[in-house]
């Protein structure tokens, strides 16, 4: 699709182009306002469904050829939202489940897990996303893809793809009644040892969510 064509009211769903703005929208806008509910338990499997299509979204990007940009320098993109606020509310949000462990590259070896927060991380890949997506509303359909694409190997792919691992992780547990250990103390700020680590998910956690329609019982433990 060219930037000529951007806003045309005939354009094709089935550009690629099209398809990654598409779920790149949808996921700003989501996330956006879970951060302004004040359900937690149906905030986390709502953002784990989020980030799942998101990651199709970035899937999509690594496997697509090196996007070259049209111009040698990016275009300044302008003014580009504050993201505190957001970050703040998620975090009010998920406070209970919001810090957990990572490991941040599985291929070196001998590296410990370090805290990171979920609010942290779903801000860090909206500021990329967004930045991307002030290009393509501009008509730089090629600027914002090459964008997504760089972004999504260098930060916002490895940081939804830990994000996932972590709300999967709550909705495991308490689906499958198995409680978490209490991380007694731990914040992003300090470091951590080699030990494996889990974090505090809180019985107003899981009662919240376990009162959610189909995620209260299961048919099998």
């Amino acid at each position: 699709m060219s930037d000529a064509t951007l806003h045309a009211t005939d354009q094709n769903p089935d550009d690629f182009a099209v398809q990654i703005a598409d779920q790149v929208e949808s996921f700003l806008v989501a996330v956006t306002e879970v951060a302004k509910g004040d359900e937690p338990g149906s905030a986390v499997p709502f953002l784990l469904l989020e980030v799942s299509q998101l990651l199709l979204a970035g899937g999509r990007l690594g496997a697509h050829e090196d996007i070259v940009p049209d111009e040698r320098y990016e275009p300044d993109p302008g003014f580009e939202p504050d993201v505190d606020e957001l970050r703040e509310n998620l975090a009010r949000l998920l406070e209970p489940v919001d810090v957990y462990s990572e490991v941040f590259d599985p291929y070196e070896p001998r590296k410990a897990p370090v805290p990171a927060r979920i609010s942290d991380d779903l801000t860090d890949v909206i500021t990329d996303l967004r930045h991307g997506m002030v290009h393509y509303r501009a008509g730089r359909t090629t600027e914002a893809l090459w964008w997504w694409q760089f972004s999504y190997f260098s930060n916002w792919g490895s940081t939804a793809s830990a994000t996932l691992r972590a709300l999967h992780s709550v909705l495991a547990h308490v689906r499958l009644d198995q409680p978490l250990e209490e991380l007694d103390g731990l914040d992003t700020d300090q470091g951590i040892g080699d030990d494996t680590l889990e974090f505090e998910a809180g019985r107003v956690m899981a009662e919240e969510i376990g009162g959610q329609p189909g995620l209260g019982d299961t048919a099998r433990r």
